[in-house]
């Protein structure tokens, strides 16, 4: 009979390889909340010696289910530890302590959600297509991977000082591709996520559909539905025609580019790879001419 290892044992030595032996209390300092979700709470930190600064993803598993959220907690690690991409967030370490996981990684200065409300109006257009240059770059890399995000949306892509954009937040991540899992976020979730259980399984085109919502999102500042329950908001994605733009003033092809991700019948959806060089054959360079200059906003 097998085994069942304990929530926070680190005697396998496979999951021991995953932890820094040090206290995190005594690595980092200066430690200042930036953010928080159903997981736990990220932090701004500094390395005491380096002086490097970081984010920290605290993540407890304690409580009801501890078991499934160490195991959840492990697949994150395991996933972003093997990244190595430069539009994807970079992995600096991880920590034990006191029933709680520090999940380290590169420090970014927020999310394009938090530009949408810091400056309180949508995004221009040549700030959109940037932002989607470099979301394509990381989808096309972990796609190539057989992996699938699953949870693209403005939250969760990340922008460093430079303005070099940085796919996050691999929590709902799949390692394997086809999927077949009820999982991401309502308003963002592509048609065939949400039929899955019942029609069979998905790939990483589920991301390309996010991203087309992602991009309405960064338009108008909100999803469409987003003035709907949740689950109005998913019956309406999967019975629905695909939304649109709501606004004529938008370039025919930033529409053509939102319509060509919003495909209901995945078949007809291209893929991460294929928008990227389809951006490529029209020069990314002349969309970032206006490359977003991004605030310091404070912490």
């Amino acid at each position: 009979m097998a085994t069942i290892t304990r929530p926070g044992s680190l005697r396998n030595p496979e999951v021991a390889d995953l932890f820094e032996r040090e206290d995190p209390d005594r690595v980092f300092d200066d430690l200042r909340e930036i953010g928080h979700g159903s997981f736990g709470a990220v932090y701004y930190a500094r390395h005491v010696t380096s002086k490097e600064v970081v984010a920290i993803k605290k993540m407890s598993y304690n409580g009801k289910q501890s078991a499934e959220k160490w195991q959840d907690i492990l697949k994150e690690i395991r996933f972003l530890r093997n990244l190595r991409h430069p539009n994807t967030v970079t992995y600096r370490g991880c920590y034990l302590k006191e029933s709680t996981v520090w999940l380290v990684m590169e420090y970014c200065l927020g999310s394009a959600s938090d530009i949408i409300e810091v400056h309180r109006q949508p995004l221009r257009e040549e700030e959109i297509s940037a932002i989607c240059e470099g979301c394509l770059s990381g989808l096309a890399y972990l796609h190539s991977l057989g992996k699938i995000h699953r949870d693209v949306k403005a939250g969760n892509i990340l922008l460093t000082e430079n303005g070099t954009v940085k796919l996050a937040d691999f929590g709902s991540a799949s390692i394997a591709s086809p999927a077949n899992s009820f999982v991401g976020t309502p308003y963002w979730m592509a048609p065939e996520v949400i039929l899955a259980m019942d029609e069979g399984q998905y790939d990483g085109k589920v991301d390309v559909w996010s991203l087309g919502i992602t991009c309405i999102e960064l338009a108008e500042r909100k999803p469409p539905y987003f003035n709907m329950n949740a689950m109005s908001a998913l019956y309406h994605i999967a019975q629905n025609v695909a939304p649109k733009m709501s606004s004529p003033e938008w370039s025919k092809e930033f529409q053509h580019f939102v319509e060509s991700c919003l495909q209901k019948n995945p078949p007809d959806r291209p893929t991460s790879a294929r928008l990227l060089s389809v951006g490529t054959e029209c020069n990314w360079n002349l969309l970032r001419t206006l490359l977003i200059q991004i605030e310091k906003w404070e912490l």
